[in-house]
């Protein structure tokens, strides 16, 4: 899939909400470069091929899925969400399911023809094949459990308002029932969705968290039911539980009890726990680089909420200045047509 060409930086934002929306959007893709090297590796394998991670990194020998790829270098989360944009911006914050399945279909083949691994994910990619088939969109994602519909929510927490937090659920249903049209997928993009919102908004961070389970708890009164734990309830727990332990457990406790699997119980509230103890955005995303699992994708929901909560001026200038090189990325216009829905 093209990416719009490159800015020398980001540009200044001209209101709060242009600073939290692109700290949101570039916060992403930040979280997502970081984890791109570490991506489905254990947490010893991490440590000994790369060390403590502080920065973006060059894929190492045992990266299978972004073999060969440069440090700072985007993954699926990223590019997935500027297709939701696109998708959102082209119909004026409507959204066509068939449309988004065939802009999913021609993002893969590009992927595959630049010899890549990073491709669709298992619920995504079976939903995909089932809308083609002829399933309806109701349908198609009913077995969708994982984390693909949160990964790429925050341009719908960026166009729509979670102050009328039905109506927000409603719109991130919309956006997710296509590949995960489950309790746990819906759940867990809404509190993506809903963060990335409220912290636009101006909301603090305790307030962004308590509208990200109330938008969870929404969200899992639709789709289609599934077993898991409940998203908003497991992110009240996790929270808690991190709160309550010293700051160098946190990394043993995120890969062994809560969990870093693409389950969306697991990583979706792996990233908000993280969220809630995070003292330093940049360091946070860092240290989800090194715990393991599906390292990008966590910490590119945990960027995405972050830098919605403190804007911008959160990540470093020399970090924002290598992802846009390196991915010939600009985010900005996305990031204005987005708000224009919002307003």
């Amino acid at each position: 899939m093209p990416i719009t060409s490159p800015s020398p930086a980001t540009s200044v934002p001209n209101t709060a909400a242009q600073s939290h929306a692109q700290g949101a959007f570039y916060g992403l893709a930040l979280g997502d470069a970081l984890g791109m090297p570490t991506q489905s590796m254990s947490r010893t394998e991490i440590a000994e091929d790369y060390g403590r991670i502080t920065g973006f990194l060059d894929a190492g020998p045992r990266q299978r899925i972004a073999a060969g790829m440069p440090a700072g270098s985007i993954t699926d989360d990223t590019e997935q969400a500027i297709l939701l944009a696109r998708l959102l911006i082209d119909g004026d914050g409507a959204f066509d399911a068939l449309d988004f399945a065939t802009r999913l279909i021609e993002w893969e083949r590009d992927m595959e023809a630049r010899g890549s691994l990073d491709l669709l994910g298992p619920s995504t990619k079976a939903a995909v094949q089932r809308l083609t088939d002829g399933a309806s969109a109701s349908e198609s994602g009913r077995f969708g459990s994982t984390n693909g519909a949160a990964m790429r929510i925050t341009p719908v927490g960026i166009a729509f308002d979670a102050s009328d937090l039905t109506s927000f659920v409603d719109a991130v249903t919309r956006a997710s029932e296509v590949t995960h049209n489950t309790t746990l997928g819906i759940g867990s993009a809404a509190a993506i969705g809903a963060a990335v919102s409220a912290g636009i908004r101006g909301a603090s961070l305790t307030e962004t968290l308590e509208v990200a389970c109330a938008a969870a708890a929404e969200g899992e009164r639709r789709g289609h039911w599934i077993a898991g734990g409940s998203i908003a309830a497991r992110t009240r727990w996790a929270t808690g539980y991190l709160a309550g332990l010293p700051r160098d457990q946190h990394t043993d406790a995120v890969e062994t009890v809560i969990g870093t699997s693409v389950a969306s119980q697991e990583s979706v509230v792996a990233a908000l726990a993280l969220v809630s103890v995070s003292a330093d955005p940049w360091e946070t995303l860092c240290l989800v680089a090194g715990v393991g699992g599906d390292t990008d994708t966590i910490a590119a929901m945990a960027g995405a909420v972050l830098g919605a909560v403190h804007g911008i001026g959160a990540w470093p200038s020399p970090a924002l200045r290598t992802l846009v090189s390196v991915n010939a990325l600009d985010l900005d216009p996305l990031v204005d047509q987005l708000l224009a829905l919002r307003r």
